[in-house]
């Protein structure tokens, strides 16, 4: 097949085949020719500075923890925080200080992004109903001594 002549100026098609002699770009599976470097793999990181690479101190995530505005991603150097663990044990034990440390430990997650917020959520739901029984129990309690030591006036001899 024949290609209709070009204008010098006019550049090369992509279909037409390289004129003789001209050398065409190497194939990405043979190596490169000796004394050449091998272009860099997309497998592997750019070295820092090229290619747009973050500067050395900065992870795949952004900024160290605490410096910039992302907390570190799930899973990675994050614990459970420890006052929404104990949160939920008073609320079994002592209501009122299961009531303290699941506000304390809500506010201390919101500031370090540790994990426990559903702990210290389900710490304060049952410390507030444990505390509520309680008050209801000792109004109860309250009300019977009160009732069972009213009399009429008249006496059980």
């Amino acid at each position: 097949m024949s290609y209709p002549p070009r204008e010098p100026d006019e550049p090369p098609s992509p279909y037409e085949p390289p004129p003789p002699g001209q050398h065409e770009p190497p194939s990405p599976y043979e190596p490169p020719p000796p004394g050449q470097h091998e272009p860099p793999s997309p497998y592997e990181p750019p070295p820092p500075g090229q290619y747009g690479a973050p500067p050395l101190g900065y992870g795949q995530y952004g900024p160290p923890p605490g410096q910039g505005q992302y907390p570190p991603p799930a899973g990675q150097g994050r614990g459970t925080n420890v006052l929404a663990v104990l949160s939920l044990v008073f609320a079994f034990v002592f209501a009122p200080a299961g009531i303290v440390l699941g506000h304390l430990a809500k506010r201390q997650i919101r500031r370090t992004g540790e994990d426990g917020d559903q702990l210290a959520t389900w710490g304060l739901i049952l410390s507030y109903v444990f505390a509520v029984i309680g008050l209801i129990a000792c109004c109860g309690w309250l009300g019977l001594v009160f009732w069972g030591g009213s009399t009429d006036g008249g006496s059980y001899d």
